[in-house]
């Protein structure tokens, strides 16, 4: 039997939760869904979606599933993210809704065409994104900052197989102890890596307990 899941981000403002409740519920009731499963996230916001509750959402859902989220803002931070979580539930044959903004990610045709918008902006942030940190680097490089690797740091280390992943979680703002958990290897051997390889980041990244599934009710 498939089920229908809303999906809240709880903020410390309880109106907010409770209007975006409120869309949801009346959503489901304009197209004639299903009651939904409430699951609640109060991780933060700079937290991957991935390890958030809604990722771990995404994996047990099964398909035939229907998510629904009241708004696009709540899934998450960027419109690459969104696409990323909205190709997700297709590949799983999951249905996203997001109520307020009347997006639907199916296999309509209608579907593949926002599919391919959002694509489009997300290789536009992409494009911003390089280009800020190519700045970012000229900057610092015309400050007499030494760019590159630190002295003695040219052997091989355990975590170099997914130093393009570290990277990319880095820049997500995901917490060591989260990318730990995501690569399977311990927040020491992460921040002992990252003290060779990014020491920069392994001075910033601040800890914060990994997100909480036992609320989802299948």
């Amino acid at each position: 039997m498939s089920h229908v899941f809303a999906y809240l981000r709880v903020s410390t403002d309880a109106q907010d939760v409770a209007n975006q409740r409120h869309g949801v519920v009346r959503y489901c009731t304009e197209k004639k869904l299903l009651a939904p499963v409430f699951i609640e996230d109060t991780a933060s916001g700079r937290t991957d979606w991935r390890a958030r509750p809604l990722g771990q959402l995404i994996t047990r859902a099964t398909a035939g599933d229907v998510i629904v989220v009241a708004e696009v803002s709540r899934l998450a931070r960027s419109t690459l993210q969104v696409l990323e979580i909205g190709r997700e539930c297709l590949e799983r044959g999951v249905t996203l809704h997001v109520a307020k903004n009347g997006i639907v990610f199916d296999d309509s045709m209608q579907s593949k065409i926002v599919a391919t918008v959002l694509g489009l902006v997300a290789e536009i942030e992409r494009d911003f994104i390089s280009a800020r940190t190519k700045e970012a680097l000229a900057k610092r490089k015309a400050e007499g900052v030494k760019l590159g690797r630190p002295a003695g740091s040219a052997r091989k280390l355990r975590l170099d197989q997914y130093a393009d992943k570290i990277d990319d979680y880095l820049a997500k703002k995901i917490d060591k102890r989260a990318i730990a958990k995501l690569l399977d290897v311990s927040p020491n051997t992460l921040y002992a890596w990252l003290k060779v390889r990014r020491p920069q980041a392994a001075e910033a990244i601040t800890d914060t307990p990994a997100p909480d599934m036992t609320h989802i009710t299948p």
